[in-house]
């Protein structure tokens, strides 16, 4: 029988006509072929492409750039893995990990995928900052998914339809969104920020796992920074696995080693002297040695493998961070218990242990301090800020001193006797918080912030007296528990006049004061904090008044606050002061410049027999009405308005 060619040959065609045919022919054995299998490390390195929003490296992914991934990644493509566990530092990659995953799935195994975030407004976040632009940027996945800019409804923020599958994403707090259809790939992302519940359904991870149950080739991911010991979501997870380290070999004796943080040395006071020492040989490697190192690295199972595969990666590891940035975070964040914990969560990927709770307020009474005759502020003291707790016969404000490093000293004690629903009592508070105080170097300063806690029987009490006082950076406050949480939140002006209402993280407050009060006196310093003669004995045992216990909670292990004793509003008003701090959020060297320079110029004018500089005295009618009509000038020429924050210091 003769050949297609020879046929069309006998019938006269050319030979390019004949070689024209053959191209075809081939291309369509090539189209017909099955693709080889590739792993989710070999598709990302062939296909994907970082955006440039996205990602500080715009462009080509390459996986030996940080090699430790590729275990991850490869993970995903291992038949005998169904779950696979990442507890990691913030800057390793482990974001595009996810993303690589996704998009693996979306070109080459096509499958219905749940993407799951905290909160639902971090899966619309996470699906319009990181997702979307994968899917315009990556040759292999544009086409996938239709242009969101059709009517096509196949293409939403949170459900993306592509041939063969589809990814739904959802928030671990909606409940109805983790109970839809059966998918085969879960990625759970920051677990540890998951709440305890989904509303009243129940763990929201097994929510999620209980829907690829109809899958015999399911795949489970759980990525996150951990938090806290004993109560880390990551942290139990990675123990059910094979929990795997990252061993990477030393250029100058080959011993292969874990990276950990008890070898980066430096010379004292200066970090960017930062070198990793090999624990073997005790050679010294530079930020490329280390990288090099890595690139090198091999993945090693520490205990039994039972389907789980767990990676632990610390900073230490990435290529993006030196070890002198690492090491100067470090020594910023060591005076202050909270930035500790933070640092030794998102840098090391630890847990964090939490020591004792519990304050003696004998021993905080002992050491209250006279701060000078005739003297309310400190001569450190470069700024006020002022808390305030609504009760209901009364008003207690608390003024405390911060100074360059957030040593803190208490100034003043107010207790407000009243009804906080009449206008009698508010009268008074706007007065304590008008006041001036004597400070040590020569000069009156005033309260600069104050936060208010909205919370109790008096809400629409606090708006009114907010909104009348915003222009004095008076912020209404409301306390929200949980783990995990935020110091501060953004804002909202969800209430019916429409003032800033800022969300305090009240047990990450209370860890970070309690942790503050623990500092030793002999340990003054950064964080420390002073208290004036002027309090008595049940303010500081209202300090003590609260203890962070261990408590079971549908099922999980928890850290709660509980009470002591009936009073606590001491410790309520410090942490409406340090929440105060965190609004304004000051940037308090330069703070102390410029007090520095106030200070001067009151002490020239004195010298001279000038009037006391404008920080010292009211500001004059004509003054002010100028700078209205300037204001109101530059309101209508289309000039931007300067934030509440910008111009806090014009005192």
């Amino acid at each position: 029988m003769s050949s297609p060619a020879a046929t069309i040959q006998s019938l006269g065609r050319s030979p390019e006509a004949i070689r024209a045919l053959e191209a075809a022919r081939r291309r369509a054995r090539l189209a017909l072929r099955t693709p080889r299998r590739l792993t989710v490390s070999q598709w990302a390195d062939r296909e994907r492409r970082l955006s440039s929003e996205a990602s500080a490296e715009e462009g080509i992914w390459r996986t030996e750039r940080a090699e430790y991934q590729r275990g991850i990644l490869d993970a995903f493509t291992d038949g005998a893995v169904e779950i696979v566990v990442v507890q990691s530092a913030s800057q390793v990659g482990k974001s595009e990990c996810l993303l690589n995953v996704l998009g693996y799935f979306i070109d080459q195994d096509p499958s219905p995928i749940l993407v799951v975030q905290p909160t639902l407004e971090m899966a619309l976040v996470f699906s319009k900052d990181r997702i979307a632009p994968m899917l315009r940027d990556t040759p292999a996945l544009v086409g996938k998914v239709s242009d969101p800019r059709s009517r096509d409804s196949s293409n939403r923020l949170l459900h993306k339809e592509f041939p063969g599958g589809r990814v739904s994403l959802c928030g671990a707090n909606s409940p109805s969104s983790l109970a839809m259809r059966p998918v085969r790939l879960v990625l759970c992302d920051e677990i540890d920020r998951f709440p305890d519940s989904a509303g009243t359904e129940g763990d929201p991870i097994e929510l999620a796992r209980k829907r690829t149950t109809t899958f015999w080739n399911r795949k489970i991911g759980l990525f996150s920074t951990p938090t806290i010991r004993g109560i880390s979501r990551i942290e139990a997870a990675y123990a059910e696995s094979d929990q795997r380290i990252h061993e990477v070999p030393c250029f100058a004796c080959g011993h292969y080693q874990r990276l950990r943080w008890a070898q980066v040395r430096w010379t004292s006071g200066h970090p960017e002297t930062a070198v990793y020492v090999c624990e073997a040989c005790e050679a010294k490697w530079d930020d490329p040695a280390r990288c090099q190192a890595v690139r090198a690295g091999r993945w090693v199972a520490q205990a039994e493998f039972r389907g789980t595969a767990g990676f632990h990666v610390s900073e230490l590891y990435s290529p993006w961070v030196r070890l002198a940035e690492t090491a100067r975070n470090f020594l910023l964040s060591k005076p202050y218990r909270e930035r500790l914990h933070a640092w030794v969560n998102t840098t090391l990927g630890e847990t964090w242990e939490e020591g004792d709770s519990s304050i003696d307020p004998a021993s905080l009474f002992e050491r209250r301090e006279r701060y000078g005759e005739g003297v309310d502020v400190p001569a450190p003291v470069v700024l006020l800020t002022a808390g305030v707790d609504i009760q209901d016969d009364r008003i207690e404000v608390e003024i405390e001193g911060w100074a360059v490093d957030e040593e803190n000293w208490g100034i003043a004690h107010e207790v407000l006797m009243g009804d906080p629903s009449a206008p009698a009592v508010w009268g008074q508070l706007a007065d304590v918080l008008a006041r001036r105080f004597r400070h040590a170097r020569g000069i009156e300063i005033p309260v600069v912030a104050v936060a208010i806690d909205s919370g109790g029987h008096h809400t629409q009490a606090v708006y009114t007296f907010c909104r009348a006082h915003a222009k004095r950076r008076i912020w209404a406050t409301k306390g929200m528990g949980g783990q995990g949480r935020p110091l501060v939140a953004r804002p909202s002006k969800n209430n019916a006049l429409r003032v800033n209402l800022f969300p305090i993280g009240v047990d990450t407050a209370k860890q970070a004061i309690i942790g503050r009060l623990g500092i030793p006196e002999e340990e003054k310093g950064p964080g420390y904090r002073h208290f004036p003669l002027s309090y008595d004995e049940e303010f500081f045992r209202q300090l003590a008044a609260e203890q962070l216990v261990r408590r079971m909670h549908k099922g999980r292990e928890r850290l709660e606050w509980i009470k002591v004793r009936p009073r606590n509003e001491a410790l309520d008003l410090l942490v409406l002061n340090l929440a105060a701090l965190v609004i304004l959020n000051p940037d308090l060297p330069k703070v102390a410049a410029r007090f520095d320079r106030t200070v001067e110029a009151a002490v020239r004018a004195k010298e001279a027999g000038a009037p006391a500089p404008a920080s010292r005295r009211e500001p004059d009618p004509a003054d002010v009405a100028r700078a209205k009509a300037r204001r109101d000038a530059l309101s209508r020429g289309g000039a931007r308005r300067r934030g509440f924050v910008k111009g806090w210091s014009r005192w």
